[in-house]
């Protein structure tokens, strides 16, 4: 199958990254390798780009983009596994990181992915198809709670309670094995009543839960600093709001801005300034690029610099 991935903020995030042509890059989430290509392309030959994914099946991408440069690498790690991906690039530090943390499109459109309740398929949603655990696990053994607290923490799902109820109930007499019967379960409880499907909160949740995607993203966030050379920048695309929640207070703690709670009249958290935001605020897509790529209109992108 062929699948149309359009990789998001492409310009803005290489112009970001500020490269030179001599320049050791990670492109921690590598996906379909549009943003790799493009680094490459910028730093040409003196530089080095390491493709990681989790995902194996971005291997054939690697191998296509391996036919015309010859200074890439790849790793197969998740993005916060940052000490192993240093050990096997024989990389100890990077002058740029990218990391895209949306679902790609090959994920998204491939049924037997599990990803999406357009396309009914098997209820999976692994990113790393080595791991165990798959949504259809979550849903069919998990309990009411466990389930509320899913959908309510990972899809600010706010009938998560119903949900749940609903799906303990179903699974007595079935198991829910696809993403067909799981979304149309869904619509049983919530009415469709604008352009957004009611079951896309919970999909949203279950993938975050079971790729662990918060986690993920906090742990490459605490380590990210020894793995940046000084003044090397590192640019996070998010896609949701609690993902650029996390980023924008981390990058905030880097920055030695104060994290304390008002209305404490002085600060007492003293951080130290280990960045500088090279953007206060997250650059967008602009109007053209939501025209040809629906996806990307909620991307934000943060870049900081380590001093």
């Amino acid at each position: 199958m062929e699948f149309n991935h359009i990789p998001v903020l492409l310009e803005e995030s290489i112009e970001m990254l500020n490269l030179s042509d001599a320049s050791i890059v990670l492109d921690a989430t590598f996906g379909h390798g549009g943003h790799t290509e493009k680094i490459l392309e910028s730093i040409g030959p003196k530089g080095h780009v390491n493709a990681n994914d989790r995902d194996m099946s971005t291997k054939m991408h690697y191998e296509r983009l391996l036919k015309k440069y010859n200074n890439l690498s790849m790793t197969n790690f998740s993005f916060s596994n940052l000490e192993d991906i240093s050990t096997s690039s024989g990389i100890k530090a990077f002058d740029a990181i990218l990391i895209d943390i949306g679902v790609s499109s090959e994920q998204f459109d491939n049924a037997n992915r599990g990803f999406s309740f357009q396309n009914d398929g098997p209820l999976d949603m692994r990113m790393d198809n080595r791991q165990e655990l798959d949504a259809g696990v979550v849903v069919n053994t998990f309990s009411q709670a466990e389930l509320e607290k899913i959908f309510i923490e990972y899809g600010e799902e706010w009938r998560g309670k119903k949900i749940s109820e609903y799906i303990v109930k179903e699974r007595e007499n079935n198991i829910i094995k696809t993403t067909g019967q799981l979304s149309q379960l869904v619509e049983k409880i919530i009415k469709r009543t604008g352009k957004r499907h009611p079951a896309t909160k919970v999909f949203q949740a279950l993938r975050i839960y079971v790729n662990n995607e918060l986690g993920e993203l906090e742990m490459f966030l605490n380590k990210i600093l020894d793995y940046l050379n000084p003044s090397g920048r590192l640019g996070v695309i998010s896609f949701h709001s609690l993902e650029d929640r996390i980023v924008k207070n981390k990058f905030r703690e880097l920055s030695g801005k104060c994290m304390c709670r008002r209305p404490l009249m002085d600060c007492i958290c003293k951080l130290e300034k280990k960045v500088k935001l090279i953007n206060k605020k997250p650059i967008i897509p602009q109007r053209d690029e939501i025209k040809k790529n629906r996806r990307s209109r909620s991307a934000k992108l943060r870049v900081i610099e380590k001093i």
